[in-house]
């Protein structure tokens, strides 16, 4: 008949790996993720452009025979020059979105597009600070359909 034996190297080993674990997740929580999840370094001119682009959702866009509606319906913005978008709603009654055809995350900025519906009067903006090419539409109006196509600029060079 064999005897139970205790050892203490049981319970160094077992305090020791739960030390080693508390380590390691502190490391990952406080060293990792922050920097993961930090903004990138954007130069000042993209930041704070010097001019703004306005895109106008005109009375009537609702309408689904109406040709205009995001105006202008396809504009091209230059990074450190107009890279700050406002679409402004100028309907009388109807609330509109900004939702991209395909997801597009800017890295500074985060995801695009309007979070619920800009009533009449109100104003959606969005602070572009990396190329890209992308079509949008309402979306309880899908037939209202822009693009925005966010080109170097000569700023940044």
């Amino acid at each position: 008949m064999s005897v139970p034996t205790s050892s203490h190297a049981y319970g160094i080993a077992l305090i020791a790996v739960i030390v080693g674990a508390g380590v390691g997740i502190s490391y990952y929580q406080l060293f990792y993720i922050p920097e993961l999840n930090a903004k990138p370094i954007i130069p000042d001119k993209v930041l704070h452009p010097g001019e703004t682009t306005a895109i106008t959702i005109v009375p009537g866009a609702e309408n689904p025979q109406q040709q205009q509606n995001f105006v202008p319906k396809k504009i091209e913005s230059q990074l450190g020059v107009n890279n700050l978008v406002i679409w402004k709603n100028t309907s009388d009654s109807a609330a509109h979105t900004v939702t991209p055809d395909k997801p597009f995350k800017d890295l500074y900025s985060g995801d695009f597009g309007s979070n619920g519906v800009i009533l009449p009067g109100k104003s959606y903006q969005f602070l572009f600070t990396q190329e890209a090419q992308i079509t949008y539409h309402c979306d309880p109006h899908p037939w209202m359909k822009g693009e925005i196509d966010v080109v170097h600029g000569a700023l940044t060079s």
